[in-house]
């Protein structure tokens, strides 16, 4: 094995298989560094897993939809069968998208175990040194636990216990009202788990629009979860297999006890291990890398991205960010980050799905906005597949008419949200979405209503109107 390469990648996720591709693409000698499983949190204990698990919920939730003639009867889950056949998808793809990968890349090389910067230039590998022209930090992120009272003697889950459980239980507290606590809470849900959400700010989903936030929260309270807003949390204890919360909720003690606690109150940058203090890296205050637009940090051949670097902590963008560092550490053009066209969904059903900027953090930009929504109940493909939850937001500059946000809650929100993100990233107006002729009936025919919205009673439309 070598000791010497062109790029040297800290880290086996998305952002570090978007270097080391980009750069074993330029040419460069890459040597990729992984202390633990390969692929990253997207692949073993992120996305694709809780998405498979969410898919299986929801059939088996939703299986006798009201479809007049027609009657599905499904009494019962088989978890155990769920949770092999997941881990039996996440084991294909780890190794198809990730191993396959690394070992099929020219001048590549995979490299186990932990590193720790000696210098700029060099790393020690478990003993071995291992020299670099050029280093990427992509080490990604772990679940953060807040240092909440007694939270050190309690067995709560996290996100990676909480995709692989023994049995189902039959009670649930979450601590969040964010998107991974929400996926959670309405995967076990589905199971048949009595599920209790806490979250500290007045609304779930703070970030997203207000009338989406309130609108998932009735649906979620229909589905049966329980939801508070404007927790504190004081205490966590546990008697027996027991979980408590004690709580100030809305200015009243409560307590809060289930068979299982989950917390889902974010991640946290993995940085504490990497001795970025010999090489001078500047660290934000909760130890994300501080990088510029180039994915540069405050040493000249030092990179990072993904999770790492902080928010948005989503598997796409730590790829993008991941192929920038490397495209400007090895070319003489540079390129920069975009993060305004980068769009998130959270997966619940309805989904949610958002580009661009908020009504509120427009304005707060100095831009003069006009907003309209339009209930899904509006669109004929909803109507026709006899679901009409949700709605489409537009947030158009007043102006020039161009589209600075699209917001969508919808059950295929997280498909339907690309031409959004075009329509940001290419500063579309509204006349270009009404002048682009749409497939009918599609639910993506819903942001082209929007767009007529700002003109026209669309209830009063026939279908297909120009």
């Amino acid at each position: 094995m070598k000791s010497e390469y062109d790029f040297v990648v800290i880290g086996g996720g998305a952002a570090g298989f978007g270097s080391a591709i980009k750069a074993s693409e330029l040419g460069a000698s890459v040597a990729m560094i992984e202390q633990g499983t390969i692929g990253g949190t997207c692949v073993n204990v992120g996305c694709v897993p809780s998405k498979r698990l969410l898919t299986v919920g929801d059939v088996y939730y939703y299986e006798n939809h009201d479809y007049k003639g027609v009657s599905l009867n499904v009494d019962s889950i088989n978890l155990s069968s769920v949770i092999k056949e997941k881990d039996s998808l996440v084991q294909e793809l780890r190794s198809k998208k990730y191993s396959d990968v690394i070992n099929g890349l020219p001048n590549a090389t995979l490299i186990e175990g932990s590193a720790k910067f000696l210098s700029r230039n060099q790393v020690k590998v478990d003993g071995k040194n291992i020299r670099g022209k050029h280093f990427l930090i992509a080490t990604g992120s772990s679940p953060h636990i807040p240092p909440f009272k007694g939270i050190r003697d309690v067995d709560y889950l996290t996100n990676v216990e909480a995709l692989s459980p023994r049995r189902r239980p039959d009670s649930l507290l979450i601590i969040g009202g964010r998107a991974l606590a929400l996926e959670f809470a309405q995967m076990y849900a589905h199971f048949g788990t009595k599920v209790t959400v806490l979250q500290r700010s007045s609304r779930i989903i703070p970030e997203e629009e207000p009338e989406i936030s309130d609108a998932l929260r009735g649906y979620l309270k229909e589905e049966g979860i329980e939801i508070h807003t404007r927790v504190e949390i004081k205490e966590v204890s546990q008697r027996n297999s027991l979980k408590t919360v004690s709580t100030i909720c809305c200015g009243e003690k409560k307590m809060y006890s289930n068979q299982e606690l989950l917390v889902a109150a974010g991640r946290k940058p993995n940085t504490s291990e990497l001795g970025l203090g010999n090489i001078d890296v500047k660290l934000r205050e909760d130890g994300a890398v501080m990088v510029n637009d180039e994915m540069e940090t405050s040493v000249p051949n030092i990179w990072a991205g993904g999770d790492v670097i902080g928010q948005p902590m989503l598997e796409t963008v730590a790829a993008k960010e991941g192929a920038i560092a490397a495209h400007n550490a090895l070319s003489q053009t540079k390129r920069k980050m975009d993060f305004n066209s980068v769009p998130h969904a959270v997966f619940t059903m309805p989904q949610v799905a958002s580009v661009g900027l908020t009504d509120a953090k427009a304005n707060q930009s100095g831009f003069t906005c006009t907003c309209n929504s339009i209930p899904m109940s509006s669109v004929p493909k909803a109507k026709i597949t006899g679901d009409t939850r949700g709605l489409v937001k537009l947030v158009v500059d007043r102006k020039s008419k161009r589209i600075r946000g699209v917001h969508i809650l919808s059950p295929i929100a997280a498909d339907m949200i690309h031409e959004g993100v075009l329509a940001v990233k290419f500063k579309l107006t509204i006349d270009d979405l009404i002048d682009t002729v749409h497939v009918f009936p599609t639910m993506s025919e819903a942001i082209k209503l929007a767009a007529q919205s700002f003109y026209r009673d669309i209830d009063k439309m026939s279908c297909c109107t120009e």
